[in-house]
């Protein structure tokens, strides 16, 4: 018996088609076989962000790290992760500075996985790009609640289980 592909006139959609368009770049600034991939930030950046957007993620160094934080923020010490928007939505655009082995070492230090801990702050900064932020607890409370609803879509644990 001879199969055959069944043909049609459709053209194909990409499995994506119904999300925006992202334009993502990412740096790696600092050699460390445990970074995410390309792939995996997009995906990451993906899951948060419901309008086209242009972003670069730049995974950093310690001092690297710091300078900046201590250049935009006026702080000392290098932070896990720094957001810088450029334009909001509907025209979002801005980068993440992702200081690595700060990322490394609370994971480590929380007990979390590191694939979830660096999930967690790509999902983090690209709200803050959206112009969610945590200076308020009421804006707290809805940032985090669009952190776990994601992480959760994205098959990670709470991040924020097990703090008081």
């Amino acid at each position: 018996m001879k199969v055959t592909a069944k043909r049609t006139n459709k053209p194909s959609e990409p499995r994506d088609a119904q999300l925006p368009r992202l334009s993502l770049s990412v740096q790696y600034a600092v050699r460390d076989v445990q970074l995410p991939s390309r792939r995996q930030v997009r995906r990451w950046a993906q899951a948060c962000t419901p309008v086209a957007a242009q972003v670069t993620v730049r995974f950093v160094d310690a001092e690297e790290g710091r300078r900046l934080n201590h250049d935009f923020r006026g702080r000392d010490y290098p932070t896990n992760v720094l957001s810088f928007a450029y334009a909001p939505p509907p025209d979002l655009a801005g980068d993440l500075v992702v200081c690595a082995p700060v990322v490394q070492r609370e994971a480590q230090d929380q007990g979390k996985a590191l694939e979830a801990h660096f999930a967690h702050l790509i999902v983090h900064g690209m709200l803050h790009l959206q112009g969610y932020d945590h200076e308020n607890e009421s804006d707290a409370a809805a940032m985090e609640e669009r952190e776990r609803e994601t992480m959760a879509r994205l098959k990670f644990p709470d991040p924020y289980a097990g703090e008081a």
